[in-house]
């Protein structure tokens, strides 16, 4: 599949970073596209083609995904219209907040095999949890873009409904697990370690415990219990937690970013 990334910005970026290393898209197949040069050049030392022509880009992509801030997404789709073919070629929003409905209605088009899209930065390491809502497309062709997303992470094929609390979830919840990180390792420079050595300690401790529950599919609080000694330093510190707010700072976060 051939692959046109348009808007080469942080996600943009991490998209294009995740294709080329991919194991399904070959990097001779990606062509990533930008207004300005200097964000390019590091994905043509990874093997991809590039241009500051959209236009360009997206004439004889399989697959154009338009990766760009939301107030651009106009703009781009009536730019690439005159050279994009909706019976040979699909078109991927991975903009937030940008409805269907609005895309189908700039591209002027009843045949588009539209895809919403929305990954989180964690893509650059074929590690996001991606969001796939399919509009208008086939099973085959909804198969062909899993698979390719497949390779990048985990992906769910949802509806345009549940795209709001997944985008929060996936997308903006990489920024809450980071600010998570943050906050333990600077607890860890209090408690005597160094800044380094206790984000280290963190990021392991977080690793094992996202195995656990994948590895078990048990309830967090399953988990919890095991390591909760009645009386025991676990249970103060996370009831010293939940007395400062934690849960519900969390999920008024959560929908906060909805």
């Amino acid at each position: 599949m051939k692959i046109a990334i348009i808007g080469a910005g942080a996600m943009g970026g991490a998209v294009a970073e995740g294709l080329l290393k991919s194991h399904v898209v070959k990097p001779s197949d990606v062509v990533v596209a930008n207004p300005h040069d200097d964000k390019l050049k590091r994905f043509a030392e990874m093997g991809a083609s590039i241009t500051t022509d959209n236009k360009a880009a997206a004439e004889g992509a399989d697959l154009v995904a338009i990766v760009v801030k939301p107030w651009l997404v106009e703009q781009v789709v009536r730019e690439i219209k005159p050279v994009f073919n909706p019976r040979k070629q699909l078109l991927a929003n991975m903009a937030a907040s940008i409805k269907s409905s609005q895309i189908i209605e700039w591209m002027e088009s009843k045949e588009l095999a539209l895809f919403q899209i929305i990954p989180n930065i964690a893509i650059a390491e074929r590690a996001s949890m991606t969001l796939i809502v399919p509009v208008g497309a086939s099973a085959g062709q909804t198969h062909a873009v899993k698979e390719v997303f497949d390779d990048l992470g985990e992906t769910l094929i949802t509806d345009e409904a549940h795209l709001g609390a997944g985008t929060t979830l996936a997308s903006c919840g990489i920024a809450y697990a980071m600010r998570y990180v943050r906050a333990a390792s600077e607890g860890g420079v209090e408690l005597g370690f160094k800044a380094d050595l206790a984000k280290d300690i963190v990021l392991q401790t977080l690793k094992g415990a996202v195995a656990l529950l994948q590895a078990n599919g048990n309830h967090p609080e399953a988990e919890i219990d095991k390591v909760t000694t009645p009386g025991g330093l676990t249970i103060r510190g996370l009831n010293e937690m939940e007395h400062a707010g934690f849960t519900s700072a969390v999920i008024r976060g959560l929908k906060a970013a909805l």
